[in-house]
């Protein structure tokens, strides 16, 4: 075979350059496989944290947006980082914003966009939840203050109650979404078999107004393994457990955001195998992640 004899200044190029990469230090292999990871290597304890490596800003949402009531957004409010994705949170029957608050800075500060919404009326069925989901959406990667720093390739839902229901109607209409996350969803619909969205149901295993028997397990056992699924149940937790700070559904929520609107694998760990603990009852997956 002949060989050809490359031209000096290249060799000298090449050289250079590889001292510069010596000198610098190579970019780790995750980082260039993965442009959307974004923060430091998770812990258990980081999760559990009231507040990740973020710092977080908010702006107001008014009624009168077109689509649904109005809300919260919650953002990172470092630029250095580039784009985020986004998650629409809906609250349940007869609730506000209010009720989940304390969910906004938390995702946020792990690296999301998050708007809280408020819905038309505070008696809105689930599936009237879920097209308001998808307007917060579309109003946060087109026309909000925010919409710079937001990938709209990568978004997600998640709400309680009607909201988590609301949920499941999202993901199923928009199969585009990256993720769902229902909490202590309700719904008169049992069966998801067409919903091709990654999703985390997180119920209560004594909720009396949404039971798991009859709404989080049978919409957990619908939806295809092929969609890679996880169900959390929080053991004598009630219907209202979202409405106060919960270990559990934040470790696991964050986690199953980053894995899969971020591509994130470094976040396998934490639903694969899955939490172990007393304070949950059941955990069912579709491990190993694809």
């Amino acid at each position: 075979m002949q060989h050809l004899r490359k031209p000096r200044r290249f060799v000298l190029a090449m050289a250079a350059a590889a001292a510069l990469a010596v000198g610098l230090g190579a970019a780790p292999a995750q980082a260039a496989d993965n442009p959307y990871e974004r923060g430091p290597n998770p812990t258990t304890s980081s999760l559990d944290a009231s507040r990740g490596p973020y710092s977080v800003s908010t702006a107001s949402v008014p009624s009168t947006v077109s689509g649904f009531g109005g809300g919260t957004i919650y953002y990172p409010t470092s630029t250095s980082d580039g784009t985020f994705g986004a998650v629409a949170i809906s609250p349940g029957f007869t609730a506000r914003w209010s009720s989940l608050s304390w969910l906004g800075p938390r995702i946020a500060s792990h690296g999301f966009v998050v708007i809280g919404i408020e819905t038309n009326t505070i008696y809105d069925q689930p599936g009237s939840r879920g097209d308001q989901l998808l307007a917060a959406l579309d109003y946060l990667t087109q026309r909000s203050s925010v919409r710079t720093r937001i990938d709209a390739t990568r978004l997600a839902v998640a709400g309680h109650s009607m909201g988590g229901g609301g949920s499941l109607e999202a993901a199923r209409s928009r199969p585009s979404l990256q993720a769902a996350v229902p909490l202590a969803p309700w719904n008169t619909t049992k069966s998801w078999s067409t919903l091709r969205v990654p999703t985390l149901i997180v119920g209560g295993e004594s909720d009396t107004v949404a039971p798991v028997s009859s709404h989080s397990i049978p919409f957990y056992n619908s939806i295809p393994a092929s969609s890679e699924k996880a169900y959390l149940e929080l053991n004598n937790a009630s219907h209202f457990f979202p409405q106060s700070v919960n270990t559990f559904t934040a470790r696991l929520g964050v986690a199953w955001l980053k894995r899969f609107v971020d591509n994130d694998t470094r976040y396998d760990q934490f639903i694969c195998p899955g939490p172990s603990s007393t304070s949950i009852s059941d955990y069912r997956n579709t491990c190993p992640l694809s």
